[in-house]
């Protein structure tokens, strides 16, 4: 039985040096991706990395692979689903914030929407703080009972807090702002198969 490579950890600085060789998958989603991403790096939402399990496989046997996102924990779950199938890779400690965070550059396409995205964290807040308050207010002017779309929306914050998942997040990112048109997935898949 073989034993499944276990993902390393870069800092944004080990991550800058080695920019050139690496292979920088995104795992954010796209309107995330469009915002600003580190030059050079391929947008495959978490949610698409079983699809394109083939191309990245084939990627990293031509050189290594970094997968990162906003903070680093998609990142961290994608690694562990290649490692899993035994593709070597690396993450980013700290994320796409970090490495903005330390004055490096993040590339933002022209051709790329205008509208500034919002992250997926920013995007949660925004839900959830609505439906609470939709909640209080439903429940203020026309029955009790709908409070507890605030009590459900506070249950589901500190489950995700404590198990490091977001279901929330997991709605929104197939919301069609959030979606990658199949044109650009395709091209990225085509630009690991090249590699």
């Amino acid at each position: 039985m073989t034993s499944s490579p276990t993902p390393v950890t870069l800092a944004t600085e080990q991550a800058r040096t080695r920019l050139h060789e690496l292979t920088v998958i995104d795992v954010r989603t796209p309107a995330e991706y469009a915002s600003g991403h580190l030059p050079g790096a391929l947008n495959i939402p978490l949610d698409r990395v079983r699809r394109a399990l083939p191309e990245i496989r084939h990627a990293a046997e031509h050189g290594d692979i970094l997968v990162v996102c906003a903070s680093g924990a998609r990142s961290a779950n994608a690694c562990k689903l290649l490692s899993e199938r035994g593709i070597p890779t690396a993450t980013l400690a700290g994320g796409t914030g970090a490495w903005a965070a330390d004055g490096h550059d993040l590339h933002r396409p022209a051709a790329c929407d205008t509208r500034a995205g919002w992250s997926m964290e920013r995007q949660v807040r925004f839900t959830a703080g609505t439906v609470v308050l939709l909640g209080l207010a439903l429940g203020l002017l026309v029955h009790p009972a709908f409070q507890l779309l605030a009590v459900g929306i506070a249950g589901g914050l500190v489950y995700s807090a404590v198990t490091g998942t977001c279901g929330m997040a997991v709605v929104l990112g197939k919301l069609p702002h959030n979606r990658p048109r199949a044109a650009d997935l395709d091209t990225a898949l085509t630009v690991l198969r090249k590699r």
